[in-house]
């Protein structure tokens, strides 16, 4: 049977009309919607190669201007001077030129809705918040930092030290400024996506943070510098310090051992050193201080304030040196201004800078030596006490002779702050003030040797020598931090913990390997025994721990808000003790704060990158 058909009536037809009518410009809408899609795509990728060659240009000549700072001592004429200061101030002008081309490509109309896309927009919004970063520093933060060193530096060849005083309180506000934006910046870019679908903006974006972390860190350092060292050394009246040599060959949560100390004085950055004397001088001077009760229950079975070689086994600086200074105005009647710490390390980079000192017996002190010299050889070459102890006192004379004549000498001074700036990187040069107002701004930065009591990911490894020996020469520390899993309100996080002691098996003086703890069991001439103490982050719990792959319990406390969890662990000579901690932290993205303290052998720390909390 055929099929009928209707034909639509003249209702029909009008609707069929009208809905054609729409379909039209519907089209249309939705094809000029996609070429304005695909235009502004394409314009992004246009302008964003075009920016990234503009931001590597500009790497190029920051790179340069990194070179010419690394030679800033180089210059011996004013003449030479000039010629390196137009140097610095072109490559700062490229740099910023560059910057400023890269932020405008990436601020165009398609830039902005293209940022604001979810998941499509998150590399873009990385790419523009990057370039809006670099021309920042270029513009605010590098040029006051490029002025202020090379002032400082003539200045201290017209005049040495109290010429860089008064170069550092003219500098101080716009260095303060620049930290400030460096600071700022820093913030802003860890707010952008760093794990996005496009590998070469995460890449862009990991390298710029590196980059920020190193620049905001010294901009800080720079800006407490410039205000606190002027008052600090004598520019408004003499100061004095109780400057104490730490022996890092028997171990303190500070760094080493207290052993020889100093009174120096600073007057307009004229130092002088007033007396030596060694640790026995205050074996057993008790310090009338209060730390308050954590303090007490962690630390109190050690006897931190009444026996002088035990008084830093906190790694929380400050309160070793409020110790010091009590102990030594109870046995001398002087009040101090603050603490200086240093060990050999630190007297080995500023040897460097200097040159070598010469002892009594005409023995070269050198860079090469010094650390040698007074942490192993020493115990070798003078057996009896009280002849070891005076070899220490006549190193640190020689040595402070040495330093004061180069601190007289304006062509070494910048090689000097160059050394002093690297033994406080690696935490190994400490300041503390008696003023609250300058202890302030000291105990912001590493050279302030704090243990710091903010939230976040936080790994400190400390240990403190508990056989009486000087084997921590040998000792070798390896900590692995890893994240793991995320719940949604914490995640998991492995510490594992490496110890090696690589004394040798013979030939060492009794004196570096006898024993003074008390023990059940035997042990050989090498063998060490260390307090051993992990610092987690502010909020942690411990679950498990593992030593050598079998179950041990540890002692779980707390300082400055970080739970501390410490074992006593047996180390033999040539042997490595392996203890893996299981914690839960607080939720973070972000890599861990590291407590690096500061022996013969550098910790060795590496962290492992996890899976994004936020994926």
């Amino acid at each position: 049977m055929p099929r009928s058909y209707v034909r639509p009536g003249p209702v029909q037809d009008a609707r069929d009309l009208r809905l054609g009518g729409l379909r039209r410009p519907a089209r249309t809408l939705l094809l000029v919607a996609t070429g304005l899609l695909l235009a502004g795509a394409a314009w992004i990728v246009v302008t964003g190669l075009l920016a990234r060659s503009e931001l590597l240009a500009a790497q190029q000549d920051l790179d340069k201007l990194r070179q010419s700072f690394g030679t800033a001592s180089a210059a011996s004429s004013t003449a030479a001077a000039a010629t390196r200061q137009s140097g610095l101030d072109a490559a700062m002008r490229s740099a910023a030129e560059h910057a400023a081309r890269a932020h405008r490509l990436t601020t165009g109309p398609a830039w902005y809705p293209g940022a604001h896309l979810p998941f499509i927009g998150e590399p873009v919004r990385t790419v523009r918040g990057a370039a809006y970063a670099a021309d920042r520093l270029t513009g605010e933060v590098l040029p006051p930092l490029v002025r202020a060193v090379p002032e400082i530096t003539v200045d201290a060849r017209k005049g040495g030290v109290p010429q860089i005083l008064a170069a550092l309180q003219g500098q101080a506000p716009a260095i303060a400024r620049a930290a400030h934006v460096a600071a700022e910046v820093r913030s802003e870019v860890r707010e952008l996506p760093s794990s996005t679908w496009l590998r070469a903006a995460d890449r862009a974006h990991t390298q710029l943070s590196r980059q920020l972390d190193r620049l905001s860190t010294a901009a800080a350092d720079a800006s407490v510098a410039a205000r606190a060292l002027p008052p600090m050394l004598g520019a408004q009246g003499t100061r004095r310090y109780l400057l104490v040599f730490q022996n890092t060959a028997e171990a303190r949560g500070t760094g080493g051992l207290p052993g020889a100390f100093a009174v120096l004085s600073a007057d307009n950055g004229r130092l002088r050193f007033e007396r030596f004397g060694n640790d026995t001088e205050l074996g057993h001077t008790s310090a009338d201080v209060n730390l308050g009760a954590e303090y007490a229950a962690l630390y109190g079975r050690h006897a931190p304030t009444r026996v002088w070689v035990n008084s830093n086994v906190s790694p929380h600086f400050p309160h070793a040196a409020r110790i010091w200074t009590a102990a030594w105005r109870k046995h001398s009647g002087q009040r101090v201004d603050g603490v200086i710490a240093l060990d050999p390390s630190t007297l080995s980079l500023l040897l460097r800078a200097t040159g070598p000192a010469r002892l009594p017996d005409g023995t070269a002190l050198t860079a090469d030596n010094a650390v040698d010299l007074t942490m192993r050889a020493s115990y070798a070459t003078h057996e009896d006490v009280l002849a070891r102890k005076a070899f220490f006192i006549d190193a640190a004379r020689a040595a402070a002779a040495r330093l004061m004549d180069a601190a007289d000498d304006p062509r070494l001074i910048p090689a000097m702050v160059r050394a002093v700036h690297e033994a406080q990187q690696e935490g190994r040069l400490k300041l503390w003030s008696a003023r609250q107002s300058e202890q302030r701004l000291l105990e912001s930065r590493l050279f302030g040797g704090a243990l710091p009591d903010t939230p976040g990911p936080f790994a400190g490894l400390i240990v403190n020598n508990a056989a009486g020996t000087k084997l921590d020469y040998y000792l070798d520390r390896r900590l692995t931090w890893t994240p793991g899993r995320c719940t949604p309100n914490d995640r998991s996080v492995t510490a594992t913990v490496t110890l090696v002691n690589r004394a040798p098996a013979s030939g060492l003086p009794t004196y570096v390997t006898q024993r003074l703890d008390k023990r059940p069991y035997r042990t050989r001439p090498g063998d060490n025994r260390l307090l051993v103490s992990y610092y987690a982050s502010v909020g942690a719990s411990l679950t498990r721990t593992t030593l050598d792959g079998r179950p041990v319990m540890l002692h779980s406390s707390v300082e400055r808000g970080h739970p501390v969890y410490t074992f006593d662990l047996e180390l033999p000579a040539q042997s490595s003790r392996t203890l893996v901690l299981h914690l839960r932290e607080p939720l973070s993205d972000r890599a861990p704060v590291l407590q690096r303290q500061p022996l013969v052998i550098p910790l060795q720390a590496t962290v492992t990158p996890g899976r994004s909390c936020q994926a």
